[in-house]
């Protein structure tokens, strides 16, 4: 049963082509899934080019505007929900996810995981090419998340990630409304909260080479104020009718 992996985009034209090409060449029965928010620099016409290549493994899904990280995620989510995929991956584009652990947070899954996090921040795990003011503020971020939420995740922001069907099927994903880093967290915390287990795989985390940060001042923000909201909100579908 092949597995998604879901690759937002927003001017990535320069990164989009070599990493379609290094998923799918990794043994696994990978298909991807880019998510592009509209990229002026054409970014998804890259992805159509490609796609006679790879018929049935490469899709694309275009949206009018830059929409945010978070309703990109939760698009390739119900995308993918739709059809007969059972492991569901977020990885970002710029190739600071290495697409050979693509395989490890699989197996991880396939061992008993419900949830399979790529950390840096545990034993064997690290970053590479980061400022010193990035890495403090890192870990800072996730120091400050796990003291609000009391969750037992080492890098509760990580953005490389495998999920089970039945994960996704049970989290309402109507009540993720985060876009940036907030939404990486509330994912953990929904999951967490639900009683799924949640293990972390060390990977190494390399600053991208190629193209533009989307980091910015108000995705730090969305997320240190939206720990507090995560902490008073139920995740799971309602029983109500």
């Amino acid at each position: 049963m092949p597995s998604l992996v879901i690759i937002p985009t927003y001017n990535e034209r320069e990164n989009i082509e070599a990493i379609i090409r290094a998923v799918l060449q990794q043994p696994a029965d990978f298909h991807v899934l880019v998510m592009d928010d509209n990229s002026p620099d054409g970014t998804a016409q890259v992805v159509r080019d490609l796609q006679w290549k790879y018929p049935g493994r490469l899709h694309l899904l275009v949206r009018a505007a830059k929409l945010g990280l978070g309703t990109a995620y939760i698009a390739g989510f119900r995308w993918g929900l739709r059809r007969d995929y059972e492991y569901f991956f977020e990885m970002d584009a710029d190739f600071s996810h290495n697409p050979a652990d693509l395989t490890r947070l699989l197996a991880a899954c396939q061992d008993g995981a419900d949830v399979a996090i790529g950390s840096r921040y545990v034993r064997h795990g690290g970053l590479k090419n980061w400022s010193i003011d990035r890495i403090l503020l890192s870990r800072a971020a996730s120091l400050y998340t796990r003291l609000v939420l009391w969750m037992p995740v080492a890098d509760p922001t990580a953005g490389f990630i495998c999920y089970r069907r039945r994960v996704l099927e049970a989290i309402d994903l109507n009540k993720i409304h985060f876009v940036g880093y907030a939404f990486q967290i509330a994912m953990k915390y929904a999951a967490y909260s639900l009683g799924f287990q949640l293990c972390e795989v060390p990977i190494i985390f390399k600053d991208r080479e190629k193209g533009q940060s989307k980091m910015s001042l108000r995705i730090v923000r969305e997320a240190m104020l939206g720990v507090w909201q995560m902490r008073k909100r139920y995740y799971g579908h309602s029983s109500e009718p």
